[in-house]
């Protein structure tokens, strides 16, 4: 099947496992959303090449190569580019959402770098690693 080369909302939402709500009101409402090249109904219509990159270039976080078998601080992990701040790994780390720490000594949790990569192969929007 040839991908179609202008998309309404209905299918930018199915195609990047999103709820239209998100496209919306969220994507739609960022300064470099592309501009509307059409209408199918009561839809606009935009450039499926257009929606990719602001995909690409504003939801989508990019890859980080961890360390495997290096220990990582949630500060560690934060500086190197993961995409989430330290807090956000305390809190999703108190609510279930982020895994238990590999070690934790004196007070302070560490994750392998293979655990952290894992927990963040699973959320979404992020790009999977090259590497094995």
């Amino acid at each position: 099947m040839v991908a179609p080369a202008r998309l309404i909302t209905p299918e930018i939402a199915d195609q990047y496992d999103v709820s239209q709500h998100t496209v919306t009101k969220s994507w739609a409402q960022h300064s470099e959303w592309p501009q509307p090249v059409g209408k199918r109904g009561r839809f606009k219509e935009y450039d499926a090449k257009d929606v990719e990159k602001f995909v690409r270039d504003h939801v989508q976080r990019a890859a980080v190569d961890l360390e495997p078998t290096r220990l990582y601080t949630a500060p560690d992990l934060e500086a190197a580019g993961i995409g989430i701040t330290a807090g956000t790994i305390r809190a999703d780390l108190t609510r279930g959402r982020w895994p238990e720490p590999d070690r934790t000594e004196h007070g302070v949790n560490q994750w392998l770098g293979s655990t952290a990569a894992q927990a963040l192969a699973g959320r979404r929007g992020y790009r999977r690693s090259t590497q094995p």
